[in-house]
């Protein structure tokens, strides 16, 4: 009844509320299952003690996600500026003083309290917000130069460059999705071509400049992943446990908890969740997860149909966006359909500040629904 209760008081769209919660459901049980090989690591032995933090943090991106659907969503284009101007100094400052991890500086360590913070993650959505608030402060005389160069592509191009050298793959999402959302929200083709063609010509850029400094941008690690998926004799060890895990899940799985190849994968619980998902709930498990991400694209896709204001449908777009792509490539890693990247599973793998953004991201959907919603 309490449950009922909550859902009925709960504005928006519900089937996203639900999409979210279903997405949450599957984060715990596939983290509780695919963090053995953390405990069997650390000598703790203590699985729940990583299953409890997970869930602490998935509790704390629930109240960030209230707290973003709480705010009218206009306040966000007003503060699209600020967001972007914080991230340009942020994404420079990890460039050359971050926490290397995993031979990459994607991190900073937050003084006094010792939590690692992902900037591209803030970026990404400051990105977002920004190129929406661009988009449709100038619907009706989109074709010009100067409305789209400065507002839209120099952004685009600066942002998606800070954070490629040390996670090219995100940057290559950011950038994809930045054309996606330009072409539906019509702007001329023209100037989509220039964003593309200067967008391979700063990915040539940096490669010229990798070649100098392979410390600062990672054009070799670029380059042994593209040769490795090209070559068919030649399978990275972490995509043969991964295919090993879909073979073993079958249509059905093994069952929650029954996982073999989580102690074999490389990051289990991060970027190959998907692999322990399929395993031990079968491609029925593994469909399922693509449902809910395709579902709530759709939703979002009906409140873009509805939306009396072009700010709203273009912010509530591009942030589906973004999340569902990324969902789709990290799930094609998993089948080897593109190379190895470090994409996490959008509100499903265990992490940090990807899970927050994650939930930052559908609450300020969930507030352009409530909006919409509430002018019918």
């Amino acid at each position: 009844m309490a449950l009922r209760n909550i859902y009925a008081q709960l504005k928006g769209d519900k089937m996203i509320w639900v999409v979210a919660l279903m997405l949450s459901i599957f984060s715990i049980l596939a983290v509780y299952s695919s963090t053995g090989t953390l405990a069997y690591k650390f000598k703790s032995g203590n699985t729940e003690a990583y299953v409890l933090k997970h869930v602490l943090l998935l509790g704390v991106g629930w109240f960030l996600m209230y707290v973003a659907y709480l705010i009218h969503y206009t306040r966000y284009s007003r503060l699209a500026p600020y967001l972007l101007a914080l991230s340009v100094p942020l994404l420079v400052f990890t460039m050359f003083f971050g926490a290397d991890i995993n031979d990459a500086k994607r991190w900073i360590t937050l003084p006094y309290v010792g939590v690692t913070f992902q900037t591209s993650d803030f970026a990404k959505l400051a990105l977002m917000i920004y190129v929406a608030r661009a988009i449709s402060a100038k619907q009706d005389y989109i074709k010009d130069f100067k409305s789209a160069f400065v507002p839209i592509i120099v952004p685009v191009l600066l942002i998606c460059g800070l954070i490629a050298p040390a996670d090219l793959s995100s940057a290559l999402l950011l950038f994809i999705s930045c054309l996606l959302l330009m072409f539906m929200g019509r702007v001329d083709i023209k100037y989509i071509l220039l964003l593309l063609v200067l967008g391979v010509a700063v990915f040539g850029l940096l490669v010229m400049i990798g070649k100098t400094f392979p410390d600062f941008i990672r054009v070799d690690t670029w380059s042994s992943r593209l040769r490795t998926f090209l070559d068919p004799n030649s399978v990275p060890y972490q995509i043969q446990q991964s295919k090993i895990a879909i073979a073993e899940g079958g249509l059905f799985g093994v069952g929650p908890g029954n996982s073999i190849q989580r102690n074999y994968l490389p990051h289990p619980y991060s970027d190959f969740i998907y692999s322990v998902i399929i395993e031990e709930y079968g491609v029925i498990g593994g469909f399922v997860a693509i449902f809910l991400y395709l579902l709530l694209f759709l939703r979002v896709v009906s409140l873009v149909t509805r939306s009396p204001k072009a700010f709203g449908a273009m912010l509530a777009l591009g942030l589906s966006l973004l999340l569902v792509l990324q969902a789709l490539a990290n799930m094609a890693v998993a089948v080897n359909l593109v190379p190895v990247t470090g994409l996490t599973l959008p509100m499903v793998s265990m992490g940090g500040t990807s899970l927050l953004f994650t939930c930052i991201s559908i609450g300020i959907i969930l507030s352009v629904s409530k909006f919409i919603e509430t002018t019918k």
